[in-house]
């Protein structure tokens, strides 16, 4: 079972991971840092958060809190990101650092005590609450890209209307296992649509 969770909650976060590599590629440069207005965060913004959150929590995962003393959370909204470059690059740091942490942490470590700000958490507990706060910013940022592009947004998921079409294609299918997001990660979903 601790394999199967370990393999599932690395395909959640590859799966969110792509929803935002999917919308910022729908997206020209400008759009990257449009604010609604001065209290709401761009894109570019929520990429900066994303990114500094998750080099102080899967930075030494296993053996120091995950809030890092070096981490300036309320630098990470402020507008410091200033090309689409930059903000790849902050993306993809930040994926980088959870994905090899994930990668390196075993089934016998799962029960294992983490801590964040001071707040102890289960290795178990630690991924899921990283994965709803992931899972939270990204939804916000495929909301601005939707948003931002209009009547020209390519749906991230089963488009409107679509849904009567797309079940009939699941059911036509004997029952099986696969992970959910096997379509969307190996690109058949979008080839489809």
């Amino acid at each position: 079972m601790e394999i199967n969770y370990l393999d599932s909650i690395r395909k959640q976060f590859e799966y969110y991971k792509l929803l935002g590599d999917l919308s910022f590629k729908q997206l020209d440069d400008e759009a990257l840092f449009w604010q609604y207005n001065s209290e709401s965060n761009s894109i570019a913004i929520l990429v900066n958060h994303l990114s500094g959150n998750m080099k102080s929590r899967w930075t030494d995962f296993l053996t120091s809190d995950g809030e890092k003393t070096w981490r300036n959370r309320d630098a990470e909204f402020e507008d410091l990101i200033r090309s689409r470059v930059q903000l790849i690059e902050k993306w993809e740091e930040g994926w980088t650092c959870l994905f090899t942490t994930l990668t390196s942490i075993t089934p016998a470590q799962l029960s294992s005590e983490v801590y964040i700000r001071n707040l102890g958490h289960t290795v178990i507990e630690a991924i899921n609450r990283q994965l709803a706060h992931y899972a939270y910013h990204i939804g916000q940022i495929v909301f601005l890209a939707k948003m931002i592009k209009g009547e020209n947004w390519e749906s991230l998921s089963i488009p409107k209307g679509d849904s009567q079409h797309y079940n009939s294609e699941k059911f036509a299918k004997p029952k099986h296992r696969e992970h959910f997001t096997k379509e969307f990660l190996d690109g058949s979903f979008y080839k489809k649509s």
